[in-house]
């Protein structure tokens, strides 16, 4: 009797057992009929003006967090081939502000950009999703069409709150997109995102520690283009830059160094008024491509756009009022394509009719509590770790120019590994490059200004292209 007890208590084990599992499994099922469904319904189809392509592409909002009321919209674009073999690269824009689909994507490395005022769609031939799956999101809440519904969380903004509400967008992305979860992964930004892709990289790093197996990221490494990482350096190249290429004189240039102190971002009233002059002497050309024509249709117009100024700027009213860039206003264009209804409608965007007009540059983020003056800490950290990181920037970029960005890196002391060198596209030289022990790369992009992908898109491709794949870019010209 004694023993029939027993196989009848091991009998309901094994059924609850057996039973566990078919639920587990059913609702796994489930979760995933539901992210498949969630993600058809995110596909891209009769977008305005696009013309056919092979890839697929998918645009919608993913919700951050359970407790929270906001939500951040993304659009993803598989590779034109090999998408099972590709990494997943995420691109950010910077400001704080600034979207990455109205910059990114619609302007620079995207499949289709913008490039006149009847909202035609190019196909663009240098797009990045040739190398790779390429994601875009519009973070913070604020930008673009994410939004919350919560007019307070506006108030709480910072690079804290991005970093980890673009973690959360992307834990909730991969949910969706379940298949990409095992591919490396990567991050790339310019201008202000110097500081949200390095913190983010460094914040799956950390999470990734202590996370479970469903959540861990494959971060393999980052790349960032004309980048604000150092205040002090980044001040310091700013002026030197503006020098050198004779756009304020010899004797501005050394009032400001005299008077400005650039180590404790303090000022005197003097420096105020060099700095104006230094603004000034920017005022009829682009500050962000100094050898490209300035939108003439805009003449006389202003507009804040791509990235914030280091703090002593920032205590000038001219920082604000720089001239709009290139020629043909792709910006302006931009924004009137996204305002259109239908587009929105094929993008699944504006799903909560925000109060506001869409615009590349939030017009609804009037303060940033938190802004690290140096992100080399993280940079010089997860280089250590081994995470493939790589600096570029575009030489003719007045705003964060190349002069900065050679001090910003020299502050990390990195020993050098591969000497200062030329390197080639399309049998041309195409910039300089120099490899540092422990993997960080910096190459500079000839006759490019803050935005890489627009002057020179041939050359971005390749840069992007030998970073995906780990590959050093190419040293002669056959």
């Amino acid at each position: 009797m004694k023993v029939f007890g027993i196989w009848i208590f091991r009998y309901l084990v094994c059924s609850w057992m057996i039973l566990s599992a078919v639920r587990v499994v059913q609702s796994e099922g489930e979760n995933s009929n539901k992210d498949y469904l969630n993600q058809e319904a995110d596909r891209v189809t009769g977008l305005p003006g696009q013309s056919p392509v092979k890839f697929r592409h998918f645009a919608g909002y993913i919700n951050l967090r359970q407790q929270d009321e906001k939500a951040l919209f993304y659009w993803f674009f598989e590779a034109e081939e090999g998408v099972a073999e590709k990494p997943l690269l995420l691109w950010l824009n910077g400001g704080p502000g600034c979207s990455s689909v109205a910059y990114g994507a619609a302007q620079e490395l995207g499949p289709f950009l913008i490039r006149n005022n009847h909202s035609d769609l190019v196909v663009n031939d240098f797009s990045w999703n040739k190398a790779a799956n390429l994601l875009f999101v519009e973070a913070p809440i604020g930008v673009g069409f994410s939004y919350t519904n919560k007019t307070e969380d506006l108030e709480t903004l910072g690079d804290e709150v991005t970093a980890e509400d673009s973690y959360a967008f992307l834990l909730g992305w991969f949910k969706r997109f379940p298949d990409f979860k095992s591919h490396e992964f990567y991050i790339a930004g310019e201008s202000y995102a110097g500081h949200y892709v390095p913190q983010l990289a460094e914040l799956i790093y950390e999470r990734n520690k202590n996370t479970s197996k469903d959540s861990v990221i494959n971060l393999k490494g980052f790349m960032i283009g004309n980048a604000a990482i150092n205040d002090e350096s980044d001040q310091t190249g700013f002026i030197e830059f503006a020098w050198t290429h004779a756009i304020i004189s010899d004797q501005l240039y050394h009032n400001i160094l005299k008077e400005c102190d650039f180590n404790n971002n303090k000022s005197s009233s003097l420096c105020s008024t060099y700095i104006r002059s230094f603004f000034q002497a920017y005022s009829d050309i682009d500050i962000y491509s100094i050898y490209t024509p300035v939108c003439l249709r805009y003449a006389g117009q202003t507009t804040r756009k791509l990235t914030a100024f280091p703090r002593l700027f920032t205590k000038n009213e001219l920082w604000w009022k720089l001239p709009l860039g290139y020629d043909p206003c792709t910006e302006d264009y931009t924004e009137t394509y996204f305002n259109r209804l239908e587009v929105q409608w094929a993008l699944h965007a504006n799903v909560t009719k925000l109060s506001y007009p869409y615009t590349a540059c939030s017009n609804v983020i009037s303060k940033w509590n938190d802004s690290p003056e140096s992100v080399l800490p993280i940079i010089k950290k997860l280089t250590g770790a081994g995470l493939r990181i790589w600096i570029y920037s575009g030489d003719t970029d007045g705003r964060i120019p190349v002069t900065s960005t050679k001090y910003s890196i020299n502050e990390m002391g990195l020993p050098i590994k591969e000497a200062w060198r030329a390197w080639f596209d399309q049998h041309q030289v195409a910039g300089w490059v120099v490899t540092y022990e422990g993997g960080l790369t910096f190459a500079t992009v000839k006759g490019a200004g803050h935005q890489v992908p627009v002057l020179r898109p041939n050359q971005a491709l390749s840069l992007v292209s030998h970073f995906l794949s780990a590959k050093p870019l190419p040293s002669s010209r056959f």
